[in-house]
């Protein structure tokens, strides 16, 4: 990138950076009010840049910037997220919760889209919200994404909704504990399989004690890990019906997916040493609230508000459908593994 093209991304960049750093401090202050379970940063930047661009608007001379922020950082942030997944750490599931939980990702992401075409979303949003319930909420959303090429507004709709419901589980699922009639390592499994970050399953099997806690924290590992396979068949997918030669598909793939793919790889080898391990996903933390700045930025509030009742019914559903499979596999599927 050459200086002066450089220098003309630099006012959009500040807003973004301004915005995502009151996205920050805004979130410090609703966890020191609400605990674990407030709002994360990422969902308050794209919030704060919504209201920002509805407010103030934007200048011409920070589109540029704010577009290098929504589209490239958050690529960057998709490759860095690689260093998070540790493949090895399959090998100690077993193999029956393994074909469980892929059969769970699968299913919801598919039963998720069917929702929300038949709520006349768009393909689009219908995957996201699917994608977003299915494996790891926020990061799901916006890894997926940029595979589809989904609008600005499509995002920015799938994100705010589906944060609402992500909060909303991490409160309701330790009240429902006591009715559940299952085991402590059970409960952390159902944890595990159906709320969005892994902080939260931490927060929603806490009650549970130090067992659902690890029962918990392996099956959203195995969740997470269902992310590559998930963007790479979505890539493949999305570059067959745009066209694309089959046998050139996969070097028609995004540069970020086969990033975060070797990423993964080289971490899941050992190649990244432990002094350095937590450095990667603190940078795609940082560079993912940043973009989402960026995307609310780029955002028409109305787009957002015209969808809003249908984002919500089928987000719901979708949450519903993966809670209802999700204790029916444990019970059924997995009464030994979790008994």
């Amino acid at each position: 990138m050459s200086l002066p093209r450089a220098t003309q991304l630099l006012p959009g960049l500040a807003l973004c950076l301004a915005v995502a750093g009151a996205a920050y401090a805004g979130a410090e202050v609703l966890h020191l009010v609400f605990g674990a379970a407030s709002v994360e940063p990422l969902v308050l930047a794209i919030l704060a840049g919504i209201g920002v661009r509805s407010v103030w608007g934007i200048r011409a001379s920070q589109e540029r910037g704010i577009e290098f922020g929504a589209k490239t950082l958050l690529e960057v942030a998709i490759v860095l997220l690689g260093a998070t997944i540790n493949l090895a750490a399959i090998g100690g599931a077993g193999v029956t919760v393994i074909a469980v939980v892929l059969a769970i990702v699968v299913g919801s992401i598919l039963t998720g889209f069917a929702i929300g075409r038949l709520m006349g979303l768009s393909p689009r949003l219908s995957l996201l919200i699917a994608c977003g319930n299915s494996i790891c909420g926020n990061s799901a959303i916006v890894a997926v994404a940029p595979v589809i090429d989904a609008r600005k507004d499509e995002v920015a709709a799938a994100l705010a909704f589906t944060a609402v419901l992500g909060i909303a589980i991490v409160v309701g699922l330790p009240l429902a504990q006591a009715w559940l009639g299952l085991s402590i390592p059970q409960y952390g499994a159902m944890a595990g399989l159906t709320v969005y970050a892994v902080p939260q399953v931490l927060a929603a099997a806490a009650p549970g004690g130090l067992v659902a806690v690890q029962a918990g924290t392996l099956v959203k590992l195995l969740r997470v890990l269902m992310l590559g396979p998930v963007i790479l068949t979505i890539g493949l997918l999305e570059r067959r019906r745009s066209g694309a030669p089959a046998s050139r598909s996969a070097v028609l793939l995004p540069w970020f997916i086969v990033g975060f793919v070797i990423l993964a790889t080289v971490r899941s080898l050992g190649f990244i040493p432990d002094s350095l391990i937590g450095i990667p996903p603190m940078l795609a933390s940082g560079l993912t609230v940043v973009a989402m700045a960026g995307l609310g930025l780029s955002v028409d509030l109305r787009a957002i508000a015209a969808a809003g009742g249908r984002v919500i019914a089928a987000a719901s559903l979708s949450l519903a459908a993966l809670l209802g499979a999700s204790y029916l596999a444990i019970l059924t599927l997995l009464p030994h593994a979790f008994g």
